[in-house]
């Protein structure tokens, strides 16, 4: 099992300097990954309005600051970005990190925030076929040979992209997906990891959903050899018996990242650091 930090880009990390110092303690305590949110807007605006961090130019500080830690917005809502500009930004910032970089895609949500207030499209069909669409243009664009592109929503005349990414065969490629819909871990089963969630936020995923998803991405794929399936959640980092029960029942349903979230923590940055200093939890077995 591998452990990350999961950090919104927004609120107490709407700091481009404290996200940067962040990633420095992640990887100073024995972390893998460090991962931020990719967020435009999350809140209606006569609700609340909070301060906002660009999750890839911190990113890129965070690269320059770091030497060991995988790092990757997670998501990015490829339907609101440029296909052609995502795998130009993507292709740097792993050349950057040395081949450090996961990129987490998804849809995006929530629809009418993220995408409605800014004139772009919401319907969820829609999103989903910009998503694949997108999709097939990165990876066409990162195999560093002539590429042109005819779909519904894209269209590409014959180009090359070069570099290569540093990472071979391609920068790993994280697709998130929300239970009980199926179609995305279906999407994700093609690509090199799946983050499932559930679609009623703050609700849970369990490990019989897990059970469940994965059936789906072996039934595409055939087995699970060399993917990533990311889970996230609290642990103390105090107590090592319960931290251990907390993350045990993921790794024997086939989870191999723990990405510690802070939904529970976010009282304040100091608790954050303190969690981010006391290190990943300890599994025995």
């Amino acid at each position: 099992m591998k452990y990350g930090i999961n950090i919104p880009n927004f609120g107490w990390f709407g700091d481009i300097d404290t996200l940067v110092e962040f990633g420095t303690e992640v990887e100073d305590s024995g972390w893998d990954g460090f991962f931020l949110w990719d967020h435009l807007l999350v809140f209606k605006q006569e609700d609340m309005v909070e301060p906002f961090a660009d999750p890839w130019i911190a990113l890129t500080a965070i690269a320059c600051n770091t030497k060991r830690i995988r790092l990757g917005p997670l998501i990015t809502p490829l339907p609101r970005r440029r296909p052609w500009k995502i795998a130009r930004e993507a292709l740097s910032l792993d050349h950057l990190s040395k081949g450090r970089l996961i990129l987490g895609v998804g849809i995006g949500s929530p629809s009418d925030v993220e995408f409605g207030y800014f004139g772009e499209e919401s319907d969820a069909k829609i999103r989903a076929q910009k998503l694949d669409e997108s999709l097939d243009i990165i990876t066409g664009l990162w195999s560093g040979e002539p590429f042109s592109y005819n779909g519904t929503h894209y269209h590409l005349t014959r180009m090359t992209f070069l570099p290569k990414p540093k990472q071979t065969p391609r920068i790993p490629i994280w697709v998130g997906g929300s239970v009980p819909f199926k179609a995305p871990f279906r999407r994700a089963a093609h690509f090199d990891g799946v983050v499932p969630i559930h679609s009623r936020w703050p609700e849970k995923i369990t490990p019989r959903n897990l059970h469940d998803i994965l059936d789906i991405i072996r039934d595409k794929r055939g087995n699970l050899d060399n993917y990533d399936v990311v889970i996230s959640g609290e642990t103390s980092g105090k107590d090592s018996r319960k931290d251990a029960e907390m993350v045990r029942p993921w790794l024997q349903t086939g989870a191999n990242w723990w990405l510690e979230d802070i939904h529970g923590l976010r009282a304040g940055l100091k608790e954050l650091r303190i969690r981010i200093r006391d290190g990943p939890p300890i599994i025995d077995d």
